[in-house]
């Protein structure tokens, strides 16, 4: 097992612009780093390293495979790439996986706006590394006007908007990146569907080899491990296709398993609640009653 000392942490954005070789930013929270303007050998290799602030990535027409985190970003014409304060960011050995520009800014920066109470509302910041937003054409256009602006702004001399302006353009940036994620949902429908072909036969296979009779019920980070996705992530891309969080989505089989056995079995309510993983009976009625608006007993005599 790897130690703690492995991870090189930089508190502030002005030590990061050193190990960069770059000018200390004009505003110490914030700052945009265009690699093509890294020297070649300032590039940090090998050593993982932890951030205390935020870093939206934009690489506008790398393709490729980058190394972030716990998996890759899988590039397809450029993309959106999210980290959070404290995630572990792998630097990648090739120099050319530096393409494109960052933006980086620190949780105090937007602490005293409304972004900063809210920021924990854009998920993407929860998704594993592999779940970058890939951008159409349009999008990546509106991407790049964006950061344009956030380019000329702290290019200029700070004044008494300054803060105000990044601040919005930052939260503007997230809020298209919200509907660009949403977007992605629905037209890579061909790859979600896939998964959720997976995720019904991982449901089907966890109650037919009797896995819950060892483990309990199955839980929302039992199954988002073995598809290897965040389970925000695909707590969003079920809720974008279907309507229901993984959860619900959980009970939801629960259900269709419970009624499977009711129909055709001659198990008792409390031998079906055990054999589906509740530890109390009472609790597999309530939830079954919650869903279907009537008791296992009531359902089961529906047949009779």
């Amino acid at each position: 097992m790897q130690q703690q000392s492995d991870i090189h942490h930089l508190k502030s954005i002005s030590q990061l612009m050193r190990i960069l070789g770059l000018p200390a930013p004009l505003h110490p929270l914030v700052a945009l780093v265009d690699y093509h303007q890294v020297p070649v050998e300032m590039f940090p290799k090998g050593q993982k390293i932890s951030l205390d602030f935020y870093k939206i990535s934009f690489k506008p027409s790398f393709t490729g495979q980058i190394k972030y985190g716990q998996g890759s970003y899988d590039f397809e014409e450029g993309g959106l790439a999210f980290l959070k304060p404290k995630q572990i960011v792998f630097p990648p050995e090739e120099v050319e996986s530096y393409e494109g520009i960052a933006l980086y800014f620190h949780p105090d920066f937007i602490r005293t706006y409304p972004l900063g109470k809210t920021i924990n509302q854009y998920g993407f910041f929860s998704y594993d590394v592999s779940e970058a937003l890939f951008l159409s054409a349009k999008e990546k256009e509106i991407v790049a006007n964006l950061f344009a602006v956030i380019a000329g702004e702290l290019d200029s001399n700070i004044d008494a908007f300054s803060q105000d302006v990044l601040v919005s353009q930052i939260e503007l940036l997230l809020n298209y990146s919200n509907r660009f994620y949403n977007r992605q949902f629905i037209t890579r429908k061909a790859v979600n569907h896939d998964i959720i072909t997976k995720l019904d036969r991982l449901l089907n296979s966890y109650f037919d080899e009797e896995s819950s009779l060892k483990n309990g019920l199955p839980s929302v980070k039992y199954i988002s491990t073995e598809l290897k996705l965040s389970q925000r992530y695909l707590s969003d891309m079920l809720s974008s296709l279907t309507g229901l969080n993984t959860q619900q989505y959980i009970q939801n089989a629960i259900i269709e398993k419970a009624k499977e056995k009711l129909s055709t079995t001659n198990l008792s309510v409390s031998e079906i609640a055990y054999e589906l993983g509740f530890g109390h009976s009472q609790s597999f009625s309530k939830l079954f009653k919650t869903k279907t608006r009537v008791s296992p007993m009531e359902f089961r005599k529906s047949f009779n």
